[in-house]
C-alpha cells in the first residue's frame, strides 16, 4: 500500500510545567501513534486503512491537533 514512507516525530518541552512529551507518526503501512513522556518507551496505537490516502489524511489531522497544542517537528 504505501509508496511513500511518511514518519513524523514532534515533542512538547515545558520546563515551567516539568512536561517533555513526544508524539510520532509512521505510515507503514498502517498509521502507527506512539506517544508519551520523552525517555520512556511510551503508548501505541495502530490504524488500520484500506487506502493510503485515508491514512495521510489522519495523519495531518493528528499534526495540526499536536501543533496547535504547541507540540514542534524537530527531525
Amino acid at each position: 500500500m504505501t509508496v511513500q514512507p511518511y514518519r513524523l516525530y514532534i515533542e512538547r518541552i515545558d520546563p515551567s510545567k516539568n512536561m517533555a512529551r513526544f508524539y510520532a507518526l509512521s505510515i507503514e503501512p498502517n498509521l502507527v501513534r506512539s506517544w508519551g513522556r520523552i525517555g520512556s518507551r511510551g503508548q501505541q496505537k495502530i490504524h488500520v486503512f484500506d487506502s493510503e490516502a485515508k491514512a495521510v489524511d489522519l495523519l495531518l489531522t493528528l499534526l495540526r491537533r499536536k501543533r496547535s497544542r504547541g507540540y514542534r517537528v524537530l527531525r
